[in-house]
């Protein structure tokens, strides 16, 4: 660990949106010193590849609403993000989005680019390390496309999508945005590319596996509307999950949240919830903090969506009737999330359970998603409310949309919900499904918001723009 963080402070870079002349200015304090194939090995643990603080999600999504008078009292960012807002950020701010995912592609890209010279490794090793960083730095970009890209539709050849940088080169000051399909067919030769020289075996949450790339790979070919692609990554992933040498599985809550159990007691700041690392329904470790999960008040669970919860349904002690630290309850019956304050964004075994359901649903195996749908929910609430209503086994479509609202209350006021929004708001046959308001809860009543079509997509910062004339913003 004294080595990495030597490596890591010499690697030491500014982001894109603290350059004055570039849209990518690289500051090393010395020179590179890795050299060994360990150093680059090393290098992977860098805890900026878990911490990558983009939280504009949560606030961004359907499934909450906002209330005075803590809204009032918020930070301007996360007012102007639930008001869809076209400007975000100030004219000399940094985009958050922004900041730590550049930076770890710089890191991806010193890894890629060099690791298969490295000293003393073996081609076996370096083939591993140039692995994990072909698909961290896929995942990566998944994620900048999803803030700063149209979604994925007939015409992502012709959207303006995000600047592919390939090279840690600290003389780039010309940089141009691909389009939405270059992007996304980056992301996918990244992702091919990694798999067969991944670690077949999940060994560690922060480090990338054949099962986790199998995985993520599935998550874009979803996001593409390609299921048929999907499914089969999805059944190698969760098949390999039995073969990590570490624990990844489903938490049962009917044990966590019973007498004894590990989730147990329940204080301000909700369950007791394991740690990053040591969360075991965690196969990738990617992370933010939740602040709307710990100690702000303004954003909370609209109540129609804390209408399609049960009672009885054990997801909710992760909520709470109360602003922090206390005070009246909120109106309406909304709930303000709790616990889970390190929001794991990078790849969940939920995630992995419900994004099978939902390709086996839309390709009419409705037995394979009923099973896939009732595993999480066996272990998420009581035995007698685990099967899926008969209604919602009509058809495939009703199915689907019962997994979609499922994979809402999973979950809920962490910002998977923002995705799912963008992709479902191009398909012809659930964007009904994505509600475009936001409800403002005041004293004397309600103010709403409207989600227009080019805001599914972030503007870059003025500040980027002033320092990169020649690149088109989003409208």
């Amino acid at each position: 660990m004294k080595k990495i963080a030597i490596i890591i402070s010499i690697l030491a870079i500014t982001t894109l949106l603290s350059c004055k002349k570039s849209f990518l200015e690289i500051v090393p304090r010395g020179n590179l010193v890795a050299e060994k194939t360990n150093d680059y090995n090393l290098l992977l643990n860098n805890l900026d590849l878990l911490n990558v603080l983009t939280d504009a999600q949560v606030a961004m999504g359907d499934e909450v609403a906002a209330v005075e008078p803590f809204f009032s009292g918020s930070a301007l960012r996360t007012q102007r993000l639930f008001r869809w807002e076209d400007v975000i950020y100030e004219p000399d701010q940094d985009a958050v989005e922004m900041t730590v995912p550049m930076r770890n592609i710089y890191t991806y890209n010193k890894i890629i680019n060099e690791v298969m010279d490295s000293k003393e490794g073996t081609e076996a090793q370096k083939k591993s390390i140039r692995a994990e960083a072909l698909a961290g730095r896929a995942w990566t970009y998944f994620l900048l496309i999803n803030y700063y890209g149209k979604p994925y539709s007939a015409s992502a050849a012709n959207d303006p999508g995000y600047p592919i940088i390939t090279k840690s080169d600290v003389t780039q000051t010309q940089f141009s945005r691909a389009t939405v399909k270059e992007v996304y067919d980056f992301i996918i030769n990244d992702l091919t590319a990694a798999i067969p020289d991944a670690p077949a075996r999940t060994s560690h949450r922060l480090r990338m596996s054949k099962p986790a790339a199998e995985g993520i790979l599935a998550k874009v070919y979803m996001t593409m509307g390609r299921f048929n692609d999907a499914l089969p990554l999805l059944n190698n992933a969760i098949a390999g999950l039995s073969n990590a040498t570490i624990s990844v599985r489903l938490y049962d809550y009917n044990v966590t949240f019973g007498t004894g159990g590990s989730f147990l007691p329940i204080g301000t700041f909700g369950p007791a919830y394991p740690t990053v690392p040591n969360i075991e329904e965690n196969l990738y470790a990617k992370q933010f903090v939740n602040s709307w999960a710990f100690s702000a008040s303004e954003l909370v669970m609209h109540p129609q969506t804390v209408a399609i919860f049960k009672s009885s349904d054990l997801r909710l002690r992760f909520f709470t009737n109360t602003p922090y630290p206390s005070g009246a309850v909120y109106p309406s019956g909304m709930l303000r999330k709790r616990g889970q304050t390190s929001n794991i964004i990078g790849l969940t075994v939920p995630d992995l359970y419900l994004m099978r359901a939902e390709c086996k649903s839309r390709l009419n195996d409705l037995t394979g998603a009923k099973a896939d749908v009732e595993f999480l929910r066996a272990r998420r609430m009581p035995a007698a409310d685990v099967a899926i209503p008969a209604a919602a086994m009509t058809d495939a479509v009703t199915l689907t949309n019962f997994i979609l609202e499922e994979r809402i209350r999973e979950f809920a006021v962490t910002g998977y919900r923002w995705f799912d929004m963008r992709r479902l708001s191009v398909d012809p046959v659930y964007n009904a499904t994505v509600t475009t308001t936001h409800t403002l809860y005041t004293a004397t009543g309600t103010t709403t918001f409207t989600l227009k079509p080019e805001r599914f997509v972030l503007r870059f910062p003025q500040k980027v723009m002033e320092q990169n004339p020649g690149m088109q913003n989003n409208q």
